[in-house]
């Protein structure tokens, strides 16, 4: 009789151990060490050091880089009930503080020690995981997860991708953050699937670790994959790689089709966020190539529609406490974007929601700017905002090479002029925070400065 499914994150674990515990587990590039899943089982038995601590139902903040060290404090963590919430590991000591007594941890752990932050009541209700989204903004707020919600993501991704326990995934991307859990974490806790952890994020030490530990799946975010696209890495230095996902920030179609040239390889773009773990996902990789859509729906996620561009998706991976949407025990998040279906049932993004602005006393769509400025040559990204100086004006920025004089030109065959942004300032790329996403705080903060060298107002 088979065994019945585990119902936890720690069950598919001791599962996952007790099936091949000399099985390779996670990868450390820098040191050319290999952790089996038994060494990093007992790895996490050892934590956390000194006096016992009880953990039961208690969140714990965390904030290692990706490695043996996340691990460690993950299982075991997982080992001793608690709940977990993984910080970003570059955010200054007073940021980590902030972030982790605004989602109710009980403890910090920093500087191999724990640090308690008062006395929290105990999380119920079979939370796990707390996910911390930044989005654009850098306002955190707080999503508690459940094992089955985690679970139920991973194993979607994994079916969807085809992301098997006998696969190497390479990560680059963040353990803690979403992207991370459901396409690294989860697999290799639910079926095996092992980690390589690259001691860089440089594009030649990315080739070097592909070739010498032949990993087959790159979960990455675009700026990785045009690093690599734009440098001397050579063709076949990435040949072990049958998989190459894109996710985190909108991916041009141009990077596409460079990648693919230069590589031989497709990028699948892959459609998410925090609150619903993978939406949609390029199985192909054919509408990476011209932008087409991101993508039809993982396995188990169903989509469902509203005027106006609005929907909502619904899966036994969408957060349910304290989600009024929750649907017969399945949770529902609307995003806040607006998209359609295509004919392929491909889900096309049509721009984000909340972002009507009032120009000269004319309603306009943010995003409607931004889609005319991407359709040009030579502009890979764009951000729209009012105007700093000017109630009657917009601003956009651009990444691209193309000059300012030449975007307005090619905008005005595109829009009505009250449309076109007064100020306009080109970059190589739009700036990222460390999830990897768009950093609308500083794209605002570089539109109300003042004209610069490759910029005008």
């Amino acid at each position: 009789m088979p065994e019945p499914m585990p119902a936890t994150l720690l069950q598919s674990w001791e599962r996952t151990v007790r099936t091949q515990p000399e099985a390779p587990a996670l990868v450390d590039a820098a040191a050319g060490r290999v952790w089996t899943r038994r060494q990093l089982d007992a790895l996490a038995s050892d934590w956390p050091p000194g006096p016992a601590v009880e953990l039961t139902g208690r969140a714990v903040a965390f904030a290692e880089p990706n490695g043996a060290a996340w691990w460690q404090v993950f299982l075991g963590l997982l080992q001793r009930g608690a709940v977990a919430i993984a910080l970003d590991p570059g955010d200054p000591d007073g940021a980590q503080r902030r972030a982790a007594a605004s989602a109710g941890a009980s403890f910090l752990w920093r500087a191999g020690r724990l640090e308690s932050l008062g006395d929290r009541r105990p999380f119920r209700d079979g939370r796990r995981l707390v996910k911390l989204t930044s989005g654009s903004t850098g306002k955190p707020r707080v999503l508690p997860f459940t094992d089955a919600q985690m679970l139920a993501d991973g194993r979607q991704i994994c079916a969807t991708m085809e992301i098997r326990p006998d696969d190497l995934n390479l990560g680059l991307i963040p353990f803690g953050h979403s992207y991370g859990l459901g396409n690294l974490v989860v697999p290799l806790l639910a079926q095996g699937t092992a980690i390589v952890c690259a001691d860089s994020q440089l594009p030649q030490a990315i080739a070097a670790t592909v070739q010498a530990w032949r990993p087959t799946v790159f979960p990455a975010v675009p700026t990785l994959l045009r690093a690599l696209v734009e440098t001397s890495v050579a063709p076949g230095e990435l040949d072990s790689l049958r998989t190459v996902i894109s996710a985190g920030a909108p991916l041009a179609p141009e990077l596409a089709r460079g990648f693919h040239a230069r590589f031989g390889r497709k990028i699948h773009n892959f459609y998410g966020s925090s609150e619903t773990g993978g939406i949609t996902y390029d199985r192909g990789g054919d509408a990476a190539l011209t932008g087409r859509s991101v993508g039809a729906p993982l396995e188990g996620v169903r989509l469902r529609f509203e005027p106006r561009g609005r929907f909502s998706v619904e899966s036994a991976a969408v957060f349910t406490l304290g989600n009024r949407r929750r649907r017969r025990g399945r949770g529902r998040h609307r995003p806040a974007d607006r998209a359609q279906l295509d004919a392929q049932g491909e889900l096309v993004l049509l721009g984000r929601t909340g972002r009507f602005v009032k120009v000269g006393g004319r309603r306009l769509n943010l995003g409607e700017v931004e889609t005319a400025l991407r359709a040009i040559p030579g502009v890979r990204d764009a951000f729209a905002a009012l105007h700093a100086g000017r109630a009657d004006a917009l601003a956009a920025a651009v990444a691209g090479a193309i000059a300012p004089d030449a975007l307005r030109g090619a905008l005005r065959e595109r829009l009505a002029p009250w449309k076109i942004p007064r100020r306009l300032v080109v970059l190589p790329e739009l700036p990222v925070t460390a999830r990897g996403k768009t950093d609308t705080r500083r794209l605002r903060e570089l539109l109300g400065r003042g004209p610069s060298p490759q910029s005008r107002s």
